[in-house]
């Protein structure tokens, strides 16, 4: 990470900015995190080392093979299910974004993340791994961190590696499904995070890193105190971002049937079949770890290994809706090349467990 460091101008005042804005930024993640991420999952830990099994059914379809038909119940459904899932780290997520913001000293963000290069990128994704956040829940962040000087590469890969390289996530496998998927989580994991910012520094082109008023030495500018200020950022993330992100879930949710028909558990390793799975899942937007009991649950009624394989790749990394939100600072073409970028990754995984034998 960037060396923290207090450039020219009035130094006092810079670093009280630093002390300010890294202070608040800190104890909101720390606490934030704990009660929404870190706690809930040791708990979910020792439920999984007690029980031998992930708690919880598939989200998609519950209990059955086949979720419910098309309606507007289905809609209302999986939406109450998801949000219920996931409201705590949501608010959270657009509460860092705020911070980040109108906060943090926007010249530490151009160094530490605002340089097109691979440490950058690196520097991102390992500064993801502790928060451990769902693609929509992270979204609102990457938004923050683009708007205030992040390059495209580095953001992308802070959008990737939280819920790809989900530490969680990869003891949850570890524990309920097998060493040998954890490991492939990582493996396949890196290989998507990598290449995601990879993709995104080399089709950024103009976008590559935002236009950034007053970037090198100061706090954005404004006349307004930096505590209306949070709650005007805060406001505007809210009214930009969610509304289109309840329809989309919505939308999502009543499209269940269409996208994982029952036919799925009964098709073996059919390629046709898993690459339009490996679309699918792509585009649907699940909570955290969901995708444990949604393999498995497909399982127990025949899911081939390669599909299961299709599905642990590319259930989490992305979804329409964190797609959606993310195009306020992203290309769309960056946004499509790394969705087509899933999908592949998700293939190969898939085509990995078949030679496997897994």
């Amino acid at each position: 990470m960037a060396t923290i460091s207090v450039p020219g101008g009035d130094s006092a005042k810079r670093k009280l900015e630093y002390i300010r804005g890294f202070g608040v930024l800190l104890v909101i993640a720390v606490v934030g995190l704990y009660i929404v991420k870190w706690n809930p999952y040791f708990q979910r830990t020792v439920t999984i080392l007690d029980t031998h099994g992930y708690p919880g059914s598939s989200i998609i379809s519950g209990k059955s093979v086949a979720p419910p038909a098309l309606s507007w119940g289905a809609a209302l459904g999986y939406a109450r299910d998801y949000f219920n899932a996931i409201w705590t780290a949501l608010v959270l997520g657009l509460l860092l974004a705020a911070t980040i913001e109108t906060l943090v000293p926007r010249d530490w963000i151009a160094r530490a993340l605002g340089q097109p290069s691979a440490r950058s990128s690196v520097v991102a994704g390992a500064i993801a791994l502790p928060s451990m956040m769902c693609t929509c829940c992270v979204a609102p962040v990457v938004v923050g961190f683009r708007k205030s000087g992040a390059a495209i590469g580095s953001a992308m890969a802070f959008a990737l590696s939280n819920p790809t390289l989900n530490p969680a996530v990869i003891v949850f496998l570890l524990f309920a499904v097998g060493w040998q998927w954890a490991l492939l989580r990582v493996g396949f994991g890196l290989v998507l995070v990598a290449g995601g910012a990879l993709l995104a520094s080399r089709l950024g082109g103009k976008d590559l890193v935002l236009p950034q008023p007053q970037l090198v030495g100061s706090l954005p500018a404004g006349s307004d105190n930096l505590v209306v200020r949070w709650f005007k950022s805060l406001g505007r993330l809210i009214i930009g971002l969610i509304p289109e992100y309840v329809v989309i879930v919505l939308l999502l949710g009543a499209l269940r049937s269409s996208l994982f028909p029952a036919a799925i558990a009964h098709s073996g390793n059919n390629p046709l079949v898993m690459l339009g799975v490996a679309v699918a899942a792509t585009l649907f937007v699940i909570p955290t770890g969901g995708e444990i009991p949604i393999i498995q649950t497909l399982q127990s009624f025949g899911l081939g290994s390669g599909m299961a394989g299709v599905l642990l790749l590319t259930l989490a990394p992305l979804s329409l809706p964190s797609m959606a939100m993310l195009s306020r600072t992203f290309p769309l073409r960056v946004l499509a090349a790394v969705a087509g970028l899933t999908a592949l990754v998700g293939l190969i995984c898939g085509g990995v467990v078949v030679v496997l034998g897994l």
